[in-house]
């Protein structure tokens, strides 16, 4: 199915007509009566179904909606332009009374309800927000993940007669596109993965993939994607804790090769200081011994206290 816009008379043109031929029921009735004839009695009779057929076939849209026309089961086209306008009756399809149950608390009896024709649909952006859902990562890890999605309908010919129910399809859909997104990707990066890999932790990036899987799939049903991101994302409690040990060693471990890094930078910087400006001539001995003092004060957690030595620099 693809959408065809269609064009429609203005209500405003048709109103005065319809107001015309409903005055002239009565008018019928009684110059039949008065005069006794037949067939303005029979013609008033018959106003009665064609007035209520000619005011069935007004209807309203407004900003960012449209209405789906469909004539004895056959699409005719939609109508996306704002206003009062009328058409053909038989092509438009309203609401059906519906059944509104209540609390049994309230001791009340079910309320009867309009509902909304499926036919009138929405155009403006809508927010769907997944429950958070436990999936395990690529890596076999179980992950708590949630996204939201906002979205509209683009094609109503789609939404309404490719699938069946366009509002629950989205719903369903972007939750598979979420699970099938966290079985795709690792939550962080393992110790063997490079670090350019993708993980469910680069925002931007996965968020990207989220709305083009969920584009691919929501296309069926007219749906255009306008934003899809994560608003959740943690691992799962029963292994949160033990990540999170994982985490801090590893931050830890990295800390520590940046400490050693510049301290025996700082080292060598020192060593050849001294033997450039010639400050003090040193053997091997000493320099060890100079290396292991500085490491010492340099990549230690608290502050070195100074020893001095009141002998020789031998002993």
């Amino acid at each position: 199915m693809q959408e065809r816009e269609r064009t429609v008379l203005s209500g405003w043109l048709m109103l005065p007509l319809v107001i015309l031929l409903v005055l002239a029921m009565p008018g019928a009735l009684i110059k039949g009566i008065l005069a006794e004839s037949i067939p303005w009695i029979v013609a008033a009779v018959l106003l009665v179904p064609f007035d209520f057929l000619m005011i069935w076939g007004f209807f309203t849209l407004q900003p960012n909606e449209a209405r789906v026309l469909v004539l004895f089961g056959r699409y005719v086209g939609t109508v996306r332009k704002d206003g009062f306008h009328w058409t053909n009756p038989f092509s438009v399809h309203r609401g059906g009374p519906v059944t509104v149950q209540v609390h049994e608390q309230e001791k009340r009896q079910p309320q009867v309800a309009f509902a909304r024709s499926k036919y009138r649909v929405s155009l403006r952006a809508r927010n769907f927000e997944t429950q958070t859902l436990k999936v395990n990562d690529k890596c076999g890890n179980p992950v708590d993940i949630g996204a939201v999605v906002v979205w509209r309908v683009e094609d109503t010919a789609k939404a309404i007669f490719d699938v069946d129910e366009y509002e629950n399809y989205v719903k369903v859909q972007s939750e598979t596109a979420v699970r099938h997104l966290a079985n795709s990707y690792p939550y962080d990066h393992a110790d063997d993965a490079p670090g350019t890999e993708l993980t469910l932790r680069h925002g931007d990036a996965i968020s990207d993939a989220l709305a083009k899987e969920l584009q691919d799939r929501l296309s069926r049903a007219g749906v255009r994607v306008d934003e899809a991101r994560l608003t959740h994302l943690a691992y799962a409690p029963e292994i949160a804790g033990t990540m999170l040990r994982r985490q801090q060693a590893e931050a830890i471990i990295a800390a520590r090769q940046k400490i050693v890094h510049g301290a025996v930078s700082m080292v060598e910087m020192a060593l050849n200081e001294l033997s450039e400006k010639r400050v003090v001539e040193l053997d091997e001995e000493r320099k060890a011994a100079m290396v292991g003092n500085l490491l010492v004060v340099l990549c230690g957690e608290t502050a070195a206290e100074p020893v001095i030595n009141a002998g020789t620099l031998y002993h």
